[in-house]
């Protein structure tokens, strides 16, 4: 009894001399998300995380009960007491996983339907296209100065700049010029493949969020192995306020008078001067360098 009173002491001084609050500890690791739909899909985490723990200490204290108190003796020569044909103790141990597993599966499906849902259309529309090894931005319905589609497209020297607005519902539309790429924004909460011909393969490839809830950078990597360079296949998601990204958008449709080409995403960016936010580069990643020369094994 001693020996469990000092592990338990152990435990709660260990919790609490982490410095960590109690939204970190049920965290349970994830990010802190940064979507409706995030915050969502981490409470459904957290919580069959919370009851997978409770199931888990009521058997292995029912274990240790049973190892400790009813553990065969010296000179014992019968069984023990059967319980195979104790009805109400079978009825217990059929019927309580059954609500278990019925309540998870609820409340699975209640996020999913939020997560999964069509777009109603009212959405800032963005296609993404993905390719060996970088990513391609579109925002259809808007046109550049030379009557093309505003569009940002990543280069070996320059991470992909994904600009979104915090005040409004987003759908994307994805799909893979080659083989199968993965679109993952950690503080998003989950991960979407993005497949050649999605029609064909009889993938959904539309999919929605509510909102941003706050302006920042937030890194984006693809999450499925798809060659010799997917570790540097990454973008930036660059947040902003509405009006800031209201800015945005009239200049990647206006001309820049000093290369009398449509403003590009770095140009549009630095002539907004708006602190980090408004950085022309990713923040939160950087370019991969293919030379050979200047990469080292670890």
């Amino acid at each position: 009894m001693r020996a469990l009173q000092l592990a338990v002491l152990g435990c709660v001084v260990a919790l609490f001399s982490t410095g960590c609050s109690v939204d970190e500890v049920i965290r349970f690791g994830w990010p802190v998300g940064v979507t409706p739909e995030a915050t969502m899909m981490r409470t459904l985490w957290t919580w069959s995380a919370i009851a997978a723990l409770c199931v888990g200490v009521l058997v292995w204290g029912a274990t240790a009960w049973a190892v400790a108190f009813h553990r065969r003796k010296a000179g014992d020569s019968e069984l023990p007491r059967q319980f195979q044909y104790n009805l109400p103790l079978e009825l217990v141990l059929t019927v309580l996983p059954l609500i278990i597993v019925a309540v998870l599966f609820y409340f699975t499906v209640v996020v999913q339907n939020v997560v999964d849902r069509e777009p109603t259309g009212n959405e800032l529309k963005i296609d993404v296209t993905a390719f060996q090894w970088n990513w391609e931005f579109q925002y259809p319905g808007t046109r550049n100065a030379a009557g093309q589609t505003v569009a940002t497209i990543g280069t070996t020297a320059e991470v992909p700049l994904l600009v979104l607005p915090t005040d409004r519902p987003i759908s994307f539309t994805q799909h893979s010029e080659d083989v199968i790429h993965s679109f993952w924004i950690p503080e998003f909460l989950f991960k979407r493949d993005v497949m050649p011909d999605p029609e064909k393969n009889d993938q959904k490839n539309v999919w929605v969020i509510d909102r941003i809830e706050r302006p920042g950078s937030f890194v984006g990597r693809c999450a499925e192995y798809c060659g010799s360079y997917h570790s540097m296949m990454n973008f930036e998601v660059r947040a902003l306020p509405g009006n800031l990204f209201d800015q945005y958008m009239q200049l990647r449709q206006a001309t820049n008078p000093t290369t009398g080409q449509p403003y590009s995403a770095a140009e549009a960016l630095s002539r907004m001067n708006c602190g980090e936010l408004c950085s022309p580069t990713a923040t939160t990643t950087h370019p991969f360098n293919p030379d050979p020369t200047v990469r080292l094994a670890f």
